[in-house]
C-alpha cells in the first residue's frame, strides 16, 4: 500500500468523528453511530483504493451502508476494510470518555472476517510480546508480562469491561495483586493503550466482541504488540459460521498473525470522547479540533494529529438528522 493512504484514511475517521460527536451527551446513541457511518462513508468513496468492507455495521439486510461485502473506495489496491464508524455509542451518549471511530486496511484476503459473535482476549505491548499465552492462568500471564516489562505485578494495569462474565477474572487479577481499570464499553481503544509506552494500561483481558478484537489486533501489530485471542460460539449457528471461516477447532488460539495476516495494514482512529491518549472532539465558531492516531505496520510509524478543520463552506460537515 502507499504510504500516502494513511492520511487518507486519518481523513476517514476524522469525518466520523466530527459529525458523530455532535451529539455528545445528547442521549442518542443511534443518531450517533448513523452520523458516524455517515461521515465515515462520505470521504471512504473518494479514497484511492479497491476495497471490500470485511467487518462493518452488519450484514446488507442490517445495514444501508458500510455493511459487510460492501465495494467502497475510487478504485485502486483491492484491500480489506474493517471500520467502527464508533466504537462507543453508549459512551457518546452519555458523554462518557473512550469513544472512537477506527478503520483498519490490509491487503486483500489479510482480515479475519470474524463474525458478530465473542471472542476472548489477551492483549499487550511490545515489551510483553511472546509472555502470553491464552491457555495459562491469569495470575501466570500477569507474572510473565511483568517480567517482560521489567516491573512487579503490583505496577501493571489491566483494563477488563465490567461485566457479570469477568468476576473470575477480576478476582484473580486482584489476588495476583494487579490494579484493574473497569471499563463500560468499547474495548477497540484501550487495545490501543497497552501497544503505547506511558497510557497507563498494560494488559487488557476478558470477552468482547469478535469484529472489534480484529481491529484491536490491527492496531497492536502496526504498534508491535502481542494478541492471542479465541472466538466463544454460543449457538449451532455460530459454530456453522467458525467452521465456514475454516475454524473447525473452537478452542484454537488465534494468534495476532491469524487475525491480520501480511506484511502491511494501517489502522487509524480519532477521538470523539477523551481518551488516554487523544483528545475528544473540540467544537469552535465555525470549526472544530480533532485528536487522531494513524499507524502502518510496515514502515513502523505511528503518528499522532492534531488536525484544526475549518468549516467555512464546507456543507458535509453540516448535521441532520
Amino acid at each position: 500500500m502507499d504510504r500516502v493512504l494513511t492520511l487518507e484514511f486519518v481523513r476517514v475517521t476524522e469525518a466520523a468523528a466530527v459529525k458523530s460527536g455532535r451529539l455528545m451527551g445528547m442521549g442518542n446513541k443511534i443518531g450517533a453511530d448513523q452520523l458516524a457511518v455517515d461521515g465515515m462513508h462520505s470521504i471512504l468513496s473518494s479514497v484511492p483504493v479497491d476495497g471490500t468492507v470485511v467487518i462493518g455495521e452488519g450484514e446488507l439486510d442490517e445495514a444501508p451502508m458500510l455493511y459487510i461485502g460492501e465495494k467502497v473506495g475510487a478504485g485502486g489496491i483491492p484491500v480489506d476494510i474493517a471500520v467502527d464508524p464508533l466504537e462507543g455509542t453508549n459512551l457518546v451518549a452519555k458523554g462518557q470518555d473512550g469513544a472512537i471511530a477506527v478503520i483498519a486496511i490490509a491487503g486483500k484476503g489479510s482480515l479475519l472476517h470474524a463474525p458478530d459473535m465473542y471472542m476472548e482476549k489477551l492483549c499487550v505491548g511490545p515489551r510483553a510480546k511472546g509472555c502470553i499465552d491464552l491457555n495459562m492462568p491469569v495470575k501466570e500471564n500477569l507474572r510473565r508480562i511483568a517480567e517482560g516489562l521489567q516491573r512487579g505485578i503490583d505496577d501493571l494495569t489491566v483494563v477488563i469491561l465490567g461485566r457479570e462474565r469477568h468476576a473470575d477474572i477480576i478476582h484473580e487479577c486482584r489476588e495476583a495483586g494487579a490494579r484493574i481499570k473497569l471499563i463500560s464499553d468499547g474495548d477497540v481503544s484501550p487495545a490501543v493503550d497497552v501497544g503505547i509506552e506511558g497510557s497507563g494500561a498494560h494488559v487488557l483481558m476478558g470477552i468482547g466482541g469478535a469484529p472489534e478484537g480484529v481491529l484491536g489486533a490491527a492496531a497492536l501489530k502496526c504498534l508491535g504488540g502481542d494478541m492471542q485471542a479465541r472466538l466463544i460460539p454460543y449457538t449451532e449457528e455460530e459454530r456453522k459460521r467458525c467452521e465456514a471461516m475454516g475454524i473447525t477447532d473452537v478452542n484454537k488460539i488465534l494468534t495476532i498473525d491469524d487475525l491480520v495476516k501480511g506484511d502491511d495494514c494501517i489502522f487509524s482512529a480519532t477521538a470523539v470522547t477523551n481518551t488516554p491518549m487523544m483528545k475528544g472532539i473540540q467544537y469552535f465558531g465555525s470549526g472544530a479540533r480533532t485528536s487522531s492516531v494513524v499507524m502502518r505496520y510496515k514502515s513502523g510509524t505511528i503518528r499522532f494529529v492534531d488536525t484544526i478543520h475549518r468549516f467555512d463552506n464546507k456543507a458535509k460537515w453540516s448535521v441532520h438528522i
